[in-house]
């Protein structure tokens, strides 16, 4: 799942805002056009909402074209595993182990042996088509672009698994502003939060069937 606050800004600004670091809220908030329907259209545009009512294959599509555009126009090859490695991640709401995959792609077709997948991985990793979390030690399909200044922020749902790949402009910027401030040059810019996804939030919110049966008596 990909939720876009707002575009990346392709040079951050190192002078920081207003307000100071951490005033992401509002340098979100109150950029122009921003509204609550930015984070909604964000959300359906990603595709990745674990619903029962979702529809598997647009993600699976999605990524693989996005992965064959990525390899042609790069001199790549994407090869039968990796194919069906990316297949996997793109199918599944949740970071996937390189042994969980393994075991996947075993029950869908030839099992591929443990080191393979490996490899496959850090391809596709390597060519920004998948992430790893690092906290879980596995992997998710990336559904966008990132620029060299792009902070990859991963909201980790501790019930559920189901996993949001976040960009806010806002992040980008005060986190640029910090680390050239402290002389600092990072290699890889990824913030991994994990809490309550919303659908796990209102599933725990909502009474029971004997609460329920209380209420209408």
């Amino acid at each position: 799942m990909e939720v876009v606050y707002d575009k990346p800004m392709t040079s951050p600004d190192p002078t920081p805002p207003a307000d100071g670091p951490g005033r992401l809220d509002t340098l979100d908030r109150d950029r122009p056009g921003a509204a609550d329907g930015d984070v909604a259209a964000g959300d359906a545009a990603a595709g990745h909402d674990h619903d029962h009512d979702h529809d598997h294959g647009s993600c699976v599509s999605g990524a693989l074209a996005r992965a064959q555009a990525c390899c042609a126009a790069r001199g790549m090859r994407l090869t039968p595993l990796r194919r069906r490695v990316l297949e996997s991640l793109a199918d599944s709401h949740v970071p996937l182990g390189a042994y969980e995959l393994v075991g996947r792609l075993g029950a869908s077709g030839d099992r591929p042996p443990p080191m393979s997948v490996y490899r496959a991985l850090d391809f596709l990793v390597a060519e920004g088509l998948a992430h790893r979390i690092e906290s879980r030690n596995a992997f998710i399909v990336c559904g966008r672009e990132h620029g060299a200044d792009d902070v990859v922020v991963f909201l980790i749902c501790e019930s559920c698994g189901a996993t949001a790949e976040v960009a806010s402009h806002a992040i980008g910027r005060d986190l640029a502003w910090a680390t050239r401030a402290a002389g600092f040059t990072p290699r890889n810019p990824v913030i991994e939060i994990a809490g309550t996804c919303a659908k796990c939030q209102s599933a725990a919110e909502a009474p029971g069937p004997e609460a329920a049966g209380a209420a209408a008596g």
